[in-house]
């Protein structure tokens, strides 16, 4: 009798314990995550686009959403303003979550590079993504990085142009005073 009560506590606790797996290291979505990064860093923009849900919601650094539209034209400026840029994938790190609402979320921390085009400049800030997904799309996502440098360099690089470019006029209407 006394092992029948120890076997039947023993089943108890092994039942008890028995948890869903919320933390994984690999699944379609990471793979989903990680395709998008590489068309971002390749500047392949549909295909980037085409990882979104088209209601998809998406926060930079901010709790007020854009749209996909708005977010693309936003990335093609800064790319475009970068002669190189990607994230370093030595130290990258990506994991999905399925959280207590049964959302699925995958997580990716990182750090960007990037050399800006009109200074040479090498900028290097850490990133943070949270990304949700249904269906196989990015349902909403958060960027998270401290932009002060990149934006203060830009602010400079134009500047600069916005000072040559006065130069340049005055020295035009000079040569026509002549």
């Amino acid at each position: 009798m006394k092992k029948l009560i120890l076997l039947g506590l023993a089943v108890i606790t092994l039942t008890a314990c028995k948890q869903e797996q919320r933390y994984f290291a690999e699944s379609d979505e990471i793979n989903t995550l990680k395709a998008g990064i590489a068309a971002f860093e390749s500047a392949d923009w549909e295909k980037w686009q085409s990882h979104f849900a088209d209601t998809a919601k998406i926060y930079v650094n901010s709790t007020d959403s854009m749209s996909l539209a708005d977010r693309v034209a936003g990335l093609k400026e800064m790319t475009n303003a970068m002669s190189s840029y990607g994230f370093d994938h030595e130290d990258d790190y990506i994991e999905m979550v399925l959280d207590k609402e049964h959302e699925t979320w995958v997580y990716y921390w990182a750090t960007y590079n990037g050399t800006v085009a009109g200074s040479g400049k090498e900028l290097s800030m850490p990133v943070h993504l949270a990304v949700q997904f249904a269906n196989g799309k990015i349902v909403e996502e958060h960027v998270y990085f401290d932009a002060t440098e990149m934006n203060a360099e830009f602010a400079a690089v134009a500047a600069a142009a916005a000072k040559m470019e006065e130069e340049s006029t005055e020295a035009d209407a000079e040569e026509s005073d002549e």
